[in-house]
C-alpha cells in the first residue's frame, strides 16, 4: 500500500517539533449513528474524517468486480497481495483509492453490502487493514469510526467512544434509509468473529443516543473531547 499525502496538520508552529496527531475513536453497533457524528465532530475540530468500513467495502467491491470469491479467505488474500490500493486525503475525507479511483457509489450497492462481512471476518484481511489504518495519521489529527478503533487501531489514545441505542431505535434508522437488515444478527457476528470483536473499548465513553439527535450526541461527545484536551493542557 502507498500513501498520498495532501494535506498535513502535524507541524506544531513555533517549536518546530512534531507532534503525536490526536485520533477520536468512535466504535459502536450497526446504525448507532457513527459515521453521522464522526462527520460532525471532524468538522467542528477541522480534523480529517475515516470511515474505515468503507476501506472495507473498498476491498469487497474489488473482489466482486475482478471475481475473487469472497467465501474464499486464501483467494481475498491473495487479491489483497496484488491490489494498488493507497491512501489519500481530499476535502477532509481519507480514504482508499483503487488504481486512483474511488468507487463511492460501487461500495454502497447492496451486493457489495453483502460481500463485507465475510472479507472483514477474514484474519489477514482485518492485519491490512489495522495497518492502513493506523497510516491515516499521516494526515493529522483524525476522527476515525468503525468496530475496532479503540480496541485494536487506536487502543492508546484518550479519546474512546462507544455508541449504542436500543435495537427497535437502530431498526427504525435503517428503515429510515430504506434498509432492511436483521441488527440483532448483524450484531451476534460482530461481536462473536474470531478476528477484532466487536466490543466497548477500555476506557470508552459509552453513549447511548436513542430519542438523541445527531446534533445532541455530536455536541456531547464534542464536550467530552474539548474537557480531555483542557485537561492535557
Amino acid at each position: 500500500m502507498s500513501t498520498s499525502k495532501n494535506q498535513s496538520r502535524n507541524q506544531e508552529k513555533g517549536t518546530g517539533a512534531l507532534r503525536k496527531p490526536i485520533v477520536i475513536a468512535i466504535d459502536g453497533t450497526s446504525a448507532s449513528g457513527k459515521s453521522t457524528n464522526a462527520k460532525l465532530v471532524a468538522k467542528a475540530l477541522n480534523y480529517a474524517y475515516v470511515d474505515t468500513g468503507a476501506m472495507y467495502r473498498t476491498l469487497a467491491w474489488h473482489c466482486l468486480k475482478n471475481g475473487v470469491d469472497v467465501d474464499d479467505a486464501r483467494a481475498v488474500a491473495g487479491a489483497l497481495r496484488r491490489w494498488k490500493a493507497r491512501l489519500d486525503c481530499a476535502d477532509g475525507h481519507v480514504r482508499l483509492l483503487v488504481d486512483g479511483y474511488y468507487p463511492a457509489r460501487e461500495i454502497r450497492t447492496a451486493e457489495t453490502s453483502a460481500a463485507v462481512p465475510h472479507v472483514a471476518a477474514i484474519p489477514k484481511v482485518r492485519e491490512w487493514m489495522v495497518q492502513a489504518q493506523r497510516a491515516c495519521a499521516q494526515f493529522g489529527n483524525l476522527v476515525m469510526e468503525g468496530r475496532d478503533i479503540g480496541t485494536n487501531v487506536f487502543p492508546e489514545t484518550d479519546f474512546k467512544f462507544y455508541l449504542d441505542a436500543s435495537l427497535a431505535e437502530r431498526t427504525r434508522r435503517r428503515q429510515a434509509d430504506g434498509v432492511e437488515e436483521d441488527l440483532a444478527r448483524r450484531d451476534k457476528r460482530d461481536s462473536e468473529r474470531k478476528a477484532a470483536p466487536l466490543m466497548v473499548p477500555l476506557g470508552a465513553v459509552v453513549v447511548n443516543n436513542s430519542g438523541q439527535t445527531p446534533q445532541q450526541t455530536s455536541e456531547f461527545i464534542l464536550a467530552e473531547v474539548r474537557r480531555k484536551l483542557a485537561a492535557q493542557g
